[in-house]
């Protein structure tokens, strides 16, 4: 059985969560996804940290799924939400069997744990997360060593 992504679910540092379907997914890259055994709490547990994360998001996703736990995006939309704080902690690629056909039932997920270096003592914002919203899409880069303008170049010049 093949397993086929139909969604990205953002983890945000306070617990709060975001689903964006695949379809609401432009450019995507999650670099170097290496495979780590670890204590996380009580359990051992399969992690899967990565190098970086880029991506490109559609206007569509700025919306507040009820599955999740979204209080700020509630508001403000997802993409004000993101822009604003640099907390996004791990994600979950969500999967569905192609035994389902359309449906968008999930049945596996990976989580993959990207780089955090916290910004201050209260440790909730990332230096490696930026992010910026043009025209109808955000982008968010969460990378040690580049920012958004530099991995989206247009960035810089557009506004």
């Amino acid at each position: 059985m093949k397993k086929v992504m139909s969604a990205l679910r953002f983890v945000f540092r306070n617990g709060e969560t975001w689903t964006v379907r695949r379809e609401h997914i432009g450019d995507l890259w999650i670099k170097q996804v290496t495979t780590s055994f670890g204590r996380i709490g009580d359990e051992f547990q399969e992690i899967h940290p990565c190098e970086s994360l880029k991506i490109e998001i559609a206007h569509e996703a700025d919306s507040v799924n009820s599955d999740d736990i979204n209080k700020g995006g509630l508001e403000a939309g997802m993409f004000a939400r993101v822009a604003q704080f640099q907390d996004i902690e791990m994600m979950d690629i969500l999967y569905r069997d192609r035994l389902n056909g359309d449906k968008r039932m999930a049945v596996e997920k990976d989580r993959i744990y990207f780089p955090y270096k916290a910004l201050d003592t209260d440790g909730h914002d990332n230096a490696y997360q930026s992010s910026a919203v043009r025209g109808d899409k955000l982008y968010i880069v969460v990378d040690p060593n580049r920012t958004v303008e530099e991995v989206y170049p247009p960035l810089s010049t557009a506004l």
